[in-house]
């Protein structure tokens, strides 16, 4: 029980940082999407360079977040020299990368087409080279349940970059290159932030800890890499399978209202800060498998709950894109499903991570990413970017569900099934009554939503039976106890 009021506690920190420093990003779409028309294509350059972005930084970081927390929790490690050792070998991969990219720049920067800003793809090099180094120190801040000091580094990071931000693209000529300069000066300056857990890393060399290392973590990487791929992949291909002269607006329309769909990842992302430390220290049996049954049951409930929030309040939310990107709100629901199927498919994956064959994490993820890719490639050129929200959930799905019954062959864990599948029908079934139904004005609409909304939330309410633990509460625990 203490672990999981951990969980909840850590959760929630994690969670502030994360969703509440995305909403902060969002302030992004709206200043980029209004200033950058979607026709200009500027947009449709940040969405097309990030992408490539989160890939380099899953193979720099080489899976060592995940190994660290293995290796540092194993019986005989010095958790200080897996630090060390973890962090030297990033920051020797990462520099090899810098200086590969920087001295091949412009070749390098034709072949990804942008032979006219090379800067573009120097600056976010640098860039992703130090995000790679703080990886590790941020997986040492969680390790040693240092939440408040990781939700500070991150926020003021958002807060730094949002405000440079806001001063480059109102007071200047809007250019989609300073949103890359930015992002460079805000990850340098955080860099500082690390020198004490630095400090703290023993040094000395032990080659035999990095070979099992190495061998833990390269299915890692594999499994990050085709994860990430399956996130980015759509945004990497898009402009060389989809020939049409509007390619990079139609990239950008995507990149655009995906960005409202990320509720799904900011939980998603939260519930894995809190929750990868305390798999790996409680390690395997009966009573922790319990506890991993019902981890999977309130994450899905609760992913739930946010997809039909944001369906509910759509009309709320288009305005965080500019007028000119709102035609692509329809992928919203699309590519909210495919998130919680990623978010299932994350809390599946500790079977091979427990049992330490990560091989069939890198299996499962390469699977669901052909998949994608697949689904792409057919129809992308023909549907633009629709396509690429459908390939999402034929992904995550396939890898959702290979992933559970390998784990039940390997690891068994006794999953709510049913209950799990009564709250998808029942957010199914309120979805279409949301979407289905249109009131006279947005007003009405809001109201009509919101009590459906309060349907789900009293569905949840009755089933788990929450009466008794929301009278614990303070204040408001009252009320329970008289009802």
């Amino acid at each position: 029980m203490a672990n999981f009021k951990s969980l909840i506690k850590d959760t929630a920190i994690y969670g502030l940082s994360s969703i509440v420093g995305r909403f902060l990003n969002y302030l992004l779409v709206p200043l980029y999407t209004h200033k950058l028309a979607a026709a200009s294509g500027g947009y449709g350059t940040i969405t097309n360079i990030y992408a490539y972005v989160a890939v380099v930084l899953v193979l720099l970081i080489f899976g060592m977040e995940t190994t660290f927390f293995r290796f540092a929790n194993k019986e005989g490690h010095d958790s200080r020299q897996v630090f060390g050792t973890s962090l030297a070998f990033v920051s020797i991969v990462s520099a090899l990368f810098l200086a590969v990219v920087l001295g091949a720049l412009t070749p390098i920067s034709q072949a990804l087409g942008y032979a006219e800003h090379p800067e573009f793809i120097a600056f976010m090099a640098i860039t992703v080279a130090l995000d790679a180094f703080q990886a590790v120190p941020f997986s040492y801040l969680r390790f040693q349940r240092r939440a408040i000091k990781f939700a500070a580094l991150k926020l003021a990071f958002i807060a730094l970059n949002i405000t440079l931000n806001i001063i480059a693209f109102t007071c200047f000529t809007p250019y989609e290159g300073n949103a890359f300069l930015i992002n460079l000066i805000c990850t340098s300056l955080i860099t500082f932030a690390f020198i004490g857990e630095v400090r703290q890393a023993r040094w000395k060399f032990d080659g035999a800890l990095l070979k099992q290392m190495l061998a833990y973590s390269w299915p890692m990487m594999i499994l990050g890499l085709a994860g990430i791929l399956n996130q980015t992949a759509d945004k990497i291909i898009f402009p060389f399978i989809y020939h049409a002269a509007d390619a990079k607006e139609q990239l950008g329309i995507y990149g655009a209202v995906v960005k409202i769909a990320m509720i799904m990842a900011m939980i998603t992302q939260a519930f894995r800060y809190a929750y990868e430390p305390i798999v790996f220290g409680k390690g395997t049996g009966k009573d922790n498998n319990e506890y991993y049954a019902k981890a999977m049951r309130y994450f899905v409930i609760f992913t739930l709950l946010a997809f039909l929030c944001v369906v509910a309040y759509i009309d709320i939310l288009k305005y965080l894109v500019g007028a000119d990107y709102r035609e692509g709100l329809k992928v919203v629901p699309i590519v909210m499903a495919a998130e919680i199927m990623m978010g299932v498919y994350f809390n599946l994956s500790f079977w091979y991570k427990l049992t330490d064959r990560t091989i069939w994490g890198a299996v499962l993820s390469t699977i669901g990413c052909a998949v994608l890719i697949g689904v792409n490639v057919a129809f992308v050129p023909t549907h633009s970017y629709v396509a690429c929200a459908w390939a999402g959930c034929a992904g995550y799905g396939t890898a959702m569900v290979l992933s559970y019954f390998l784990g039940q062959h390997y690891y068994p864990i006794a999953y709510p099934l049913k209950a799990i599948g009564g709250y998808v029908v029942a957010a199914a079934a309120l979805y279409a009554a949301i979407t289905m139904v249109e009131m006279p004005n947005v007003w009405l609409n809001i109201a009509y939503r919101t009590a459906l909304l309060v349907v789900f939330v009293g569905i949840i309410y009755r089933v788990e039976h929450l009466s008794s633990a929301m009278a614990k509460l303070p204040v408001v625990g009252k009320f329970f106890k008289k009802a």
